[in-house]
């Protein structure tokens, strides 16, 4: 059987190899398929879009899903199952990565149920398929009829010895002072997250700019494939009826009573219901024998109201919803300690966004293990973000983290990550969580703030505290005026251009997430965005010092302790003992709990409690067992065993000497019995270490010797003197 495959190759240089796209073989009863291959890293995705809208839709249903098969790096899943499972933490970030770029390059007016499906099939372990994935997903959608304004890409940039660089290979990114992920058409930039070393401002765009020069490259190559196909021709769709007469009607009715209430600095819910008031006002003018098209439009054209009408404020009298101007940041207040049971709590309130979050501090075995196909070890920094309903005024049943609220937190993730001391002066598994309780606009950087407050009420020796901001953007293209907005709210959000969140210290950025809901958006101003949030971000900080300015100098009484203590490789299995037993032992006698893992050829025990007696405990019976015995030293031992010789002496934990009978007193002992018995405890000097390393002990050498008894030589005569017989 022959296929019509097609083929285009993407090389990017460096030392990687270049990428094939090709089509035509495999799942070829989707709109679109693609299998992206790069060394031994393969893709599919796929893409299958309805012919029809459901009615009443005025929006796009989109899922995108990222998946990987653990037969792409020969493993089988873990689990009860042992087969692949509900989409891991790291696979729904991949597909929100995907999802945010390719959302706001359909046609505003298509709304049929769309499909995204990328499979990592095959894997080398340095090469990372995060930044393929979106390559791979739009060239499925190149190679289809479906109605899309692309093509677009992604690519990782990395910093890495002074040296911007694309897609690195894994192994490598640990050197890394930046490392983000970008996406865009062939004219503009239309997602950016990542994180960095405390960089500048300036810093950040070149290295948007030198990815955004290797996505033009991915972009043509996708042209030319779709070119190879025959694909250049889109389905014709008609989703969204219209009625200008009533769009006329509605704009005319309400937008100056929506503008005033735009202008009147209002409360959120205030405003809602008033935006509601004039709607149902407007609405009961057509009386209740409407049909479903005409309610649909009723909505729609209203919300173009608000949309306007919000937009057209700010452009004109540089006024937004709540009285601000465009660069001024919501009030704040915070404080620190509110729970007094956890080890480090803050609740961090800018305007009607809140965040109340605790931090757990944990030993080695409360670390969170990763079990993917791809990713797979051991994570001390763990953070939750948790979104309720009550926080908007809603009723929302709780079904767990969605894939907003994982990636919310990964961004406060990436944040605070930065700032962590090393492994080396914090031993602590650290857990932050943040319930957002009030929520209008940038909860992930109310997070970002309360999560520094929190671990600095937890005495974590934070490099610097982070903070962040929340950047929007209004855009006029007809007219080219544009307004820049600090620290936005949800309808700004939601009716603005731009969500442009920035977090970092004094000294420079640390992460980022950036996503545009418009065609083009300048160097120029993207460059002044970055310098607005510097300034929002600076005058956060500053409120934040007023709280809590460094890290409290001692952990709390309550909050467990970590001591961790460096032992000779060799003493590892005498630590933990035939089948766990001696550290078993140790744990259950001292109610310490002790971990131990080879590192650098080292042994690294932790011992955690949450009394100091216990780790006292612990750390004495650990320091014995790998203590080495010195000659000269006295120990008390216990007795062993008994020979016809002499006792066997543990002196330390499985560290035996031969105590000979000849050294137990200074007197002749003929026989052991009843000189000594096993159990035994018994004070001794360590005399030598043989090359062998058996070790003679003494006993009579801590003993006061007895005086000499003088008696005259056999040889010799009697004195003089001597009394005669």
């Amino acid at each position: 059987m022959s296929y019509n495959e097609k083929k285009v190759t993407i090389d990017l240089g460096g030392d990687l190899a270049p990428i094939e796209l090709s089509t035509g073989k495999l799942a070829k009863q989707a709109d679109g398929s693609v299998v992206l291959k790069q060394g031994d890293t393969m893709l599919l995705a796929t893409v299958v879009s309805s012919r029809e809208a459901k009615e009443g839709v005025d929006f796009l249903p989109l899922s995108v899903d990222y998946q990987e098969k653990y037969a792409a790096t020969g493993r089988i899943p873990g689990g009860f199952l042992r087969r692949e499972a509900r989409l891991s933490d790291y696979e729904v970030l991949i597909s929100r990565l995907v999802d945010r770029a390719l959302r706001p390059l359909f046609p505003e007016t298509y709304h049929a149920d769309t499909q995204v499906m990328i499979s990592l099939i095959s894997a080398d372990k340095d090469i990372m398929p995060d930044a393929l994935a979106g390559l791979a997903a739009s060239a499925a959608l190149a190679v289809s009829d479906i109605p899309f304004n692309g093509p677009i890409s992604e690519v990782r940039v990395a910093k890495i010895d002074g040296q911007l660089v694309i897609n690195p290979r894994l192994s490598a990114l640990a050197n890394a002072s930046l490392e983000f992920i970008v996406a865009g058409s062939a004219q503009d930039i239309v997602m950016v997250e990542g994180e960095a070393n405390e960089i500048s401002e300036a810093e950040m765009v070149e290295a948007i700019a030198f990815a955004h020069d290797a996505i033009k490259k991915q972009v043509a190559a996708q042209i030319e494939l779709a070119n190879l196909v025959g694909s250049t021709v889109k389905r014709e769709f008609n989703h969204e009826p219209s009625n200008p007469e009533l769009r006329e009607a509605v704009y005319a009715s309400t937008y100056d009573k929506v503008y005033a209430i735009a202008a009147s600095a209002s409360a959120k819910h205030d405003r809602s219901d008033k935006f509601a008031e004039i709607f149902e006002e407007f609405k009961t003018a057509f009386g209740e024998e409407v049909d479903d098209e005409t309610k649909f439009l009723l909505k729609k054209y209203f919300h173009d109201v608000q949309y306007d009408a919000v937009r057209n404020l700010v452009l004109d009298e540089g006024k937004r919803l709540d009285g601000r101007d465009v660069r001024t940041v919501r009030p704040i207040w915070s404080e620190v300690d509110y729970l007094p049971a956890a080890h480090g709590s803050a609740v961090f309130t800018r305007g009607e966004t809140q965040s109340l979050t605790s931090v757990t501090l944990g030993a080695k075995d409360d670390e969170q293990m990763i079990d993917g196909a791809f990713i797979n070890g051991y994570n001390k920094f763990i953070l939750h973000y948790n979104f309720p309903g009550f926080s908007t005024g809603e009723v929302r049943p709780n079904r767990g983290a969605g894939r907003r609220e994982i990636g919310h937190g990964n961004l406060a993730m990436r944040s605070l990550k930065k700032v962590l001391p090393s492994d080396a002066e914090n031993p602590y598994t650290i857990r932050i969580v943040s319930d957002i309780l009030e929520s209008n606009g940038s909860s992930s950087m109310a997070t970002v703030c309360a999560g520094t407050l929190a671990l600095l009420d937890a005495g974590v020796k934070l490099k610097a505290p982070v903070s962040g901001i929340a950047m929007g953007l209004i855009t006029d293209e007809k007219t080219g005026k544009y307004a820049i907005l600090s620290d936005i709210l949800g309808d700004e959000d939601h009716l603005g251009d731009m969500d442009f969140k920035v977090t970092g210290t004094e000294n420079g950025i640390v992460a980022c997430q950036m996503d545009l809901k418009i065609n083009g958006l300048k160097w120029e101003v993207l460059t002044q965005a970055l310098d607005q949030a510097k300034e929002a971000r600076l005058h956060i900080l500053g409120e934040m010092k007023n709280t809590i300015a460094a890290p409290r100098e001692d952990y709390k009484p309550h909050a467990p302790r970590i001591i961790q203590l460096t032992i000779d490789k060799e003493f590892i299995g005498a630590v933990i003992g035939p089948g766990g037993k001696i550290i078993q032992e140790m744990q259950r006698e001292t109610g310490a709990t002790i971990s131990i893992e080879e590192v650098d050829n080292k042994g690294i025990v932790q011992i955690f409690a949450d009394n100091k007696a216990a780790i006292d405990a612990a750390t004495t019976r650990i320091k014995n067992i790998v203590a080495r015995p010195e000659v000269g030293e006295i120990y008390e031992g216990k007795v062993k065993s008994i020979m016809n010789f002499g006792a066997f002496v543990e002196i330390m934990p499985g560290k035996d000497g031969l105590l000979h009978i000849s050294e137990i007193d200074w007197k002749r002992l003929e026989t052991m019995d009843g000189v000594l018995k096993e159990g035994d405890t018994v004070t001794v000097k360590l005399l030598d270490i043989d090359k062998q390393g058996k070790m003679k002990l003494s006993r009579k050498a801590l003993l006061p010797r007895p005086p000499r008894e003088d008696k005259p030589r056999q040889d010799q005569a009697p004195s003089a003197d001597a009394p005669q017989a």
